[in-house]
């Protein structure tokens, strides 16, 4: 079984201007000479972690991390300005341009696969493969199903915790109720309402309970960036069309590309997978037996990693 490499550290780190008032903070890892790699980080405003890096061969890759928009070191932290996919899919061909890479591969997961789809469809020819984990189209569907009704019939004691905040005549439309909290003025409502966004979604992240995880999430900084901006994407429906990703496949069915997801994925249930994947039968599809949607999970671990590394031998 394939794990993660040992932790590495950054040999440069940038600060990128992007439209007022966004600085994005970009770091590289590995192999300066290596192969290009583009880690997109899920949420959206999850924002990077160390261990992103050690799924990749510091001698064959070169790492590229950022943070996105308004969360990590990214600044300034929860900004919803100039907040958007289309910003977003730009931020990662600024980046692509500024450390001057004529192709690269993109790993992404839960949302980074949506980002990373429509940037592929967008800039097909920066491409250079997929590696793509927990799959989430951003459909209203998909959004319905962790906020409104569906994961909340597995977990119904975390979902208790996670509609405190909301009273009941707000509840026939929770994605709203929250967001009015997280961008409202009342500072303890907004922190409130962002910790138990983000708890809700530390507790469901993985097949076996995980307390770091939980812990992970339940972190002020990260919580409020995560929740804010998720509910910012989500209440607009990712700022993309209906259907919009599966509808532009054929720009990207060239590129090769791996599809992770586990099985019992309860955020990013594996139905968008199989819908991907019967659209763009090229593309590998591993489904995990034994795992949930975390990146962290010994499963996923195991085909990230090998993934990567098969493309490390295979592409040129």
């Amino acid at each position: 079984m394939f794990t993660l490499f040992p932790d590495i550290i950054p040999y440069v780190r940038h600060s990128l201007e992007v439209e007022a008032p966004h600085t994005l903070f970009i770091e590289e890892c590995g192999n300066p000479a290596g192969i290009p790699v583009v880690v997109l980080h899920g949420g959206p405003g999850a924002g990077c972690e160390p261990y992103h890096r050690r799924f990749f061969d510091p001698e064959r890759y070169r790492i590229i991390l950022f943070d996105q928009r308004g969360c990590g070191r990214s600044t300034p932290h929860t900004e919803l300005r100039n907040n958007t996919t289309q910003n977003l899919v730009a931020d990662i061909e600024r980046i692509r341009k500024h450390l001057d890479i004529e192709q690269w591969i993109l790993f992404g997961g839960s949302w980074g696969t949506t980002l990373a789809l429509v940037y592929a469809q967008a800039f097909p020819d920066r491409v250079k493969g997929m590696i793509l984990r927990s799959i989430f189209l951003c459909s209203r569907r998909e959004i319905e199903w962790f906020y409104q009704d569906g994961a909340s019939r597995f977990f119904p004691d975390y979902w208790d915790d996670f509609l405190q905040p909301i009273p009941e005549h707000e509840r026939d439309d929770i994605l709203h109720a929250y967001y009015r909290r997280l961008t409202g003025v009342d500072e303890l409502a907004r922190m409130s309402a962002a910790k138990a966004w983000s708890r809700w979604e530390g507790r469901t992240g993985s097949l076996i309970p995980n307390k770091e995880v939980v812990s992970h999430f339940s972190d002020p900084f990260r919580a409020l960036s995560m929740a804010r901006i998720e509910c910012h994407y989500f209440v607009n429906n990712g700022f993309l069309a209906p259907d919009q990703i599966l509808q532009n496949m054929e720009r990207i069915s060239h590129i090769p590309a791996t599809i992770v997801h586990g099985r019992y994925d309860v955020i990013c249930p594996i139905e968008s997978a199989w819908i991907l994947h019967k659209t763009w039968p090229q593309a590998e599809f591993k489904i995990i037996a034994n795992a949930g949607h975390s990146a962290s999970e010994k499963g996923i671990i195991d085909a990230l990693v090998k993934s990567a590394h098969d493309y490390s031998t295979n592409i040129s």
